[in-house]
């Protein structure tokens, strides 16, 4: 496995006001209408991310799967410094960079990414999802633990059952029941997928657990890179 050390572009932003002005201009280039590649083929891509405030350390992680199998394809990570304070709505600020280092460094394409976080279903419709994949180019979804500030009726209690993730009228994303009984997660389109098909991979990639395999690997990844960072 792959760890590199992350920098942080000498553009990036270091105010509110200059990363909410990003934000709006990236945000027009997001793409909603292809489909996205089919669940199942293909390598998908989990990324996550930890931090340590006190060290200003940041460690992400990028952990390739074969989408059908879901064996491990690849790994790679990156850990550097904490790019942007915490500000709510502006948190991929803080993760890009290093979420970015880590997946150049891996020796394949990474396919579909799929981040810990949000894409569409973001205050100001562009979150890590979203912004991941208009930097990169790939597709990209957001598949989160909670709603966010957004409303939804709880999905009937099979697996694989759904509801609208709102916006007042407007649907950002779905409530996505994995499990039997469980709570559901929240899959919001990102970049290049649409929102029945993140739903599909959502669930594809969720065979035994609530959330996604590629989650799960990518987050035990970047706490052990976190926990050995010098």
């Amino acid at each position: 496995m792959t760890t590199v050390t992350a920098e942080i572009p000498a553009d990036w932003p270091t105010t509110e006001g200059r990363a909410r002005a990003v934000q709006d201009e990236l945000r027009a280039r997001v793409v909603l209408d292809e489909p996205g590649p089919p669940p199942g083929t293909g390598r998908v891509t989990g990324v996550d991310v930890a931090y340590d405030d006190e060290r200003d350390v940041v460690a992400a992680a990028a952990v390739v799967l074969d989408a059908r199998t879901l064996a491990v394809v690849a790994e790679a990570t990156a850990v550097g410094r904490i790019s942007f304070p915490y500000v709510p709505g502006l948190l991929a600020f803080r993760e890009i960079p290093t979420v970015l280092a880590a997946l150049e460094a891996l020796p394949c394409p990474p396919g579909l990414v799929v981040c810990d976080g949000y894409g569409l279903a973001h205050p100001r419709r562009f979150g890590l999802a979203s912004h991941l994949g208009v930097l990169t180019g790939l597709p990209t979804i957001g598949v989160a633990k909670n709603p966010f500030t957004f409303t939804y009726d709880a999905p009937d209690t099979p697996r694989g059952s759904t509801s609208p993730l709102l916006a007042g009228a407007e649907e950002v994303g779905r409530a996505v029941r994995t499990r039997d009984a469980v709570k559901p997660v929240f899959v919001s389109v990102g970049h290049r997928v649409g929102l029945g098909n993140a739903c599909a991979h959502a669930l594809a990639l969720t065979p035994a657990h609530r959330l996604p395999e590629t989650t799960r690997r990518a987050d035990a990844l970047c706490r052990a890179a976190l926990r050995d960072a010098a």
